[in-house]
C-alpha cells in the first residue's frame, strides 16, 4: 500500500501528467458555471429549457429522435434493458462477460428487474456476429459496448457491427448500444455519432469519461422509448428536482472536447509506440483503436512503483497514477488519453522514454 500511495503522489506532483484532462476538482464546474447567466431558470423534475434543449441537441447530434438526460449510466442502462424485456415479454438479454452491467453493478439488472443475462463470447474478445447468431436462448435485447473497455478498448470491424444489426433487426432483438466512449471510436470507424447509432435501437452516452464532465448521461432512441424511460427515470429515484450542474458541466466540456477527439486517438497511438520500444512493456491493443488501451509490465508491481517515481522525480513526466497487479511478474494500468498530453514538450517526452527504457532493461537483465 505504501508504495501505491507513492506513486499516486508522485503522479499528482509531477509538471507533466499525461493522462486525461486535469485535475477533477471544484474548478471542473467552475469553469463550465462562469459561462451562464446567473439568473437562467433551472431544470426541474426533468422540465424546463436548460434541461429539454441539451436532450434535443445530443438527440440530433446521435440522430436519434429523442433522449433523456440520467444522473448515471448504471440507471439508465438497465432501465433501458427492462424496457425492451417488457416490450418483448422475454427476461433476457446478452452481452459481453466484462460487460459493466456483468462485474460493476453488484447484480442490479437482476436484482431490481429480475432479467437474466447471457454471457456471450470469450472474455478476452469482442462480440462477433458468430456469437451472435449462435445464441441458444431467446433474448430482447443485445448489447454492444464500444469501445470494449475491460480488454483494452478493442471494437469490432464496422463491417460485423453492420451485420449483427441486420441480423438483430431481422430476428426481432433490439440493439443497445454501451457508448459511454462511442465518441472515442469515431476517429478509427470514420463515421458520425449519427451513422454509428443508426444501427441501434438505443443508445448510451457518458459525459464524464471523454468529455470529463461532472457526471451525467444521455438515453436516446424513439420518443415513446424515451418518454416509457421517464417513468423509469423517476421510480429509481433519478428525477432530482435539479440536475443542472451536470448538465451545464456536460454541454460545456462537450462542446469543449467533441472536436478533439482525433487528437487524443494521435496521441494514443502515439504514447502506445513509444510504451511497446520499452524493455518489458507491451500495450492491448498493440495498436490503439480509440484515445484509450490498457498498458502492461512484465516485472513486479513494487518494482515498478519503484522505477516509475523516479522516472517521474527526474523527469517532472507522470505516467499513471497506478498500477495494478496481475501476478507475481505482472501489473498493468488503464491509459486514457485527454486535453493533457497535448502539453507535454515532445522532446522530454522522448526523453523520459529513453530513461524508463534504460530503468527498465538494468531490472530485466539482474
Amino acid at each position: 500500500m505504501m508504495g501505491e500511495k507513492r506513486l499516486f503522489e508522485a503522479y499528482k506532483n509531477a509538471a507533466h501528467p499525461l493522462q486525461g484532462h486535469g485535475k477533477r476538482n471544484l474548478n471542473v464546474l467552475k469553469e463550465a458555471l462562469e459561462q451562464f447567466d446567473g439568473n437562467l431558470d433551472s431544470d426541474i423534475y426533468g422540465s424546463g429549457k436548460i434541461i429539454e434543449d441539451f436532450q434535443q441537441k445530443i438527440a440530433d447530434d446521435l440522430g436519434k429522435e429523442s433522449a433523456v438526460f440520467f444522473p448515471s449510466g448504471t440507471m439508465a442502462q438497465q432501465i433501458a434493458l427492462r424496457i425492451w424485456c417488457d416490450r418483448k415479454g422475454v427476461d433476457r438479454v446478452a452481452y459481453h462477460p466484462l460487460c459493466h452491467l456483468e462485474i460493476h453493478e453488484e447484480d442490479g439488472l437482476k436484482k431490481l428487474h429480475g432479467i437474466e443475462p447471457i454471457l456471450l463470447a470469450d472474455k478476452d474478445r469482442v462480440i462477433g456476429l458468430e456469437d451472435v447468431v449462435g445464441l441458444k436462448e431467446e433474448i430482447s435485447c443485445l448489447l454492444l459496448e464500444l469501445p470494449q473497455r475491460e480488454i483494452g478498448g478493442q471494437l469490432p470491424e464496422y463491417e460485423t457491427l453492420e451485420a449483427i444489426s441486420r441480423f438483430c433487426r431481422d430476428n426481432g432483438i433490439k440493439l443497445h448500444l454501451d457508448g459511454a466512449r462511442l465518441y472515442e471510436v469515431l476517429p478509427y470507424y470514420r463515421k458520425t455519432a449519427a451513422e454509428v447509432c443508426e444501427l441501434f435501437d438505443s443508445v448510451y452516452i457518458s459525459f464524464y469519461k471523454g468529455f470529463g464532465g461532472l457526471a451525467g448521461a444521455i438515453l436516446a432512441g424513439r420518443a415513446e422509448f424515451t418518454e416509457e424511460s421517464k417513468v423509469w427515470k423517476r421510480r429509481h429515484g433519478g428525477d432530482l428536482i435539479s440536475l443542472y450542474p451536470y448538465i451545464i458541466s456536460a454541454d460545456y466540456y462537450f462542446d469543449q472536447r467533441v472536436g478533439k477527439m482525433e487528437q487524443y486517438y494521435e496521441g494514443a497511438k502515439e504514447l502506445a509506440s513509444h510504451l511497446n520500444e520499452c524493455s518489458g512493456i507491451s500495450t492491448l491493443p498493440e495498436k490503439p483503436v480509440s484515445n484509450m488501451f490498457h498498458v502492461h509490465f512484465h516485472l513486479p508491481q513494487k518494482q515498478i512503483e519503484s522505477i516509475l517515481i523516479d522516472v517521474y522525480e527526474q523527469t517532472g513526466i507522470g505516467i499513471t497514477g497506478y498500477v495494478k497487479e496481475i501476478s507475481d511478474n505482472e501489473c498493468t494500468f488503464e491509459a486514457s488519453i485527454g486535453d493533457q498530453y497535448e502539453n507535454v514538450p515532445k522532446e522530454e517526452l522522448k526523453n523520459m522514454f529513453t530513461l524508463l527504457n534504460q530503468k527498465l532493461t538494468q531490472h530485466n537483465q539482474s
